[in-house]
C-alpha cells in the first residue's frame, strides 16, 4: 500500500505570508482518480490553517462550511484565515480555500478555551458489536481490485475503515438508513488535539454519503453516479486520538431534491460521544433521479 498518502504531511499547512488581519497558507495537493480535489482534504487543511492563528491553549469545538466550486486534485491549495473575533474564551476563525484565484470552499470555526460547565452524554451501547479487530480491512476484502484506478482511491486512503454492517462498493446487501463502521488512521499521530481533529473532519466526509445511498439500494460500482458534499458542520465534544479506533455511527432521515441529509456520531472504544457530523451531498444517478 505504497500509496497510501501521509496524513501528518497532508495536513502540514505551510504559512506562506502573515497579515494584519489575514493569514495565507499553502496545503499539499492528494491526486484522485476523477481529478477533483477530495472535501475532506480541503476541510482538514482549512481546519489546520486556522487553528494555527487561534491562542495557545484554545482547542477546536466547532465548524461550518460551505463547499461553492470543484477543485482539482493535482494542484496545492491556498487558504486565507481571517481573525475574526478573540473574546475571553472564544475565538472565532474565517478560513477560505483557493485555486487559481477562485473560493472554492468557506468555512467559519470556532476555537474555546478549556472550561468546566454542564456535563451529560449518553454513552453509546457497544455490547454485541464486533470489534475492529474482529472485522476485515478494506484492503483485505477488495485489494484483489487494486489496478491504480477508482479501486486504489478506495484502498490507498489514510485510514482504515471497517464495516460493522456490510459495505456497499460493488452491492448493497439490505437497504438501510444507518451505517456503522470502525475507523483509525493509518498512521500514528504526533500532534495535538488539532491535529487528530483536523484528521477527522479529513476523515468524515469519506463516508457521509453512503447512508444516503445504501438506504436506496445504490452501491459505489452503479455506471454514471455522481456524488459531492454540499456543506459541512462537525462538533467537537471530548478529547480523542484519531489513531485509536473510533466507531463512526452514521445515518440519514431524509433526501430529496437531489439532495440527502447525513447526521454522524463518532464514539471511542469507551462509548463516549467525541465528536458529531452532519452534511448534506447532491447525488445524481444516471437515470436522472
Amino acid at each position: 500500500m505504497s500509496g497510501v498518502p501521509d496524513l501528518t504531511a497532508m495536513l502540514a499547512v505551510i504559512d506562506s505570508e502573515a497579515r494584519t488581519h489575514n493569514d495565507i497558507f499553502t496545503g499539499p495537493a492528494l491526486p484522485t482518480p476523477h481529478g477533483r480535489s477530495f472535501g475532506g482534504q480541503v476541510l482538514g487543511q482549512a481546519l489546520a490553517a486556522a487553528g494555527e492563528t487561534a491562542p495557545p491553549g484554545r482547542e477546536l469545538h466547532s465548524m461550518h462550511g460551505y463547499f461553492l466550486r470543484p477543485g482539482e486534485s493535482e494542484q496545492r491549495m491556498t487558504f486565507e484565515v481571517g481573525r475574526l473575533y478573540d473574546g475571553r474564551s472564544f475565538s472565532t476563525r474565517r478560513a477560505q480555500a483557493f485555486q487559481n484565484g477562485e473560493v472554492l470552499m468557506a468555512m467559519i470555526a470556532s476555537f474555546q478555551e478549556p472550561d468546566d460547565g454542564l456535563e451529560h452524554q449518553e454513552l453509546y451501547d457497544l455490547a454485541g458489536i464486533p470489534g475492529p479487530e474482529e472485522l476485515p480491512a478494506t484492503w483485505e476484502k477488495y485489494g484483489h481490485l487494486a489496478d491504480g484506478g477508482r479501486a486504489s482511491w478506495v484502498l490507498n486512503r489514510p485510514f482504515d475503515f471497517r464495516y460493522v454492517d456490510p459495505d456497499i462498493m460493488l452491492e448493497v446487501a439490505e437497504p438501510s438508513s444507518t451505517q456503522r463502521v470502525w475507523m483509525r488512521s493509518r498512521d500514528t499521530l504526533d500532534g495535538g488535539q488539532l491535529l487528530h481533529s483536523a484528521a477527522l473532519a479529513f476523515a468524515s466526509d469519506y463516508l457521509l454519503v453512503e447512508p444516503v445511498l445504501r438506504r436506496h439500494g445504490i452501491p459505489w460500482a452503479t455506471p454514471g453516479l455522481r456524488a459531492a458534499s454540499l456543506d459541512h458542520a462537525m462538533w467537537f465534544h471530548r478529547s480523542f486520538r484519531v489513531d485509536d479506533w473510533l466507531l463512526y455511527v452514521l445515518e440519514t432521515p431524509t433526501s430529496q431534491g437531489g439532495r440527502g441529509l447525513t447526521q454522524g456520531r463518532f464514539y471511542d472504544q469507551e462509548g463516549a460521544l467525541v465528536a458529531s457530523v452532519a452534511q448534506e451531498s447532491m447525488i445524481r444517478r444516471p437515470d436522472g433521479f
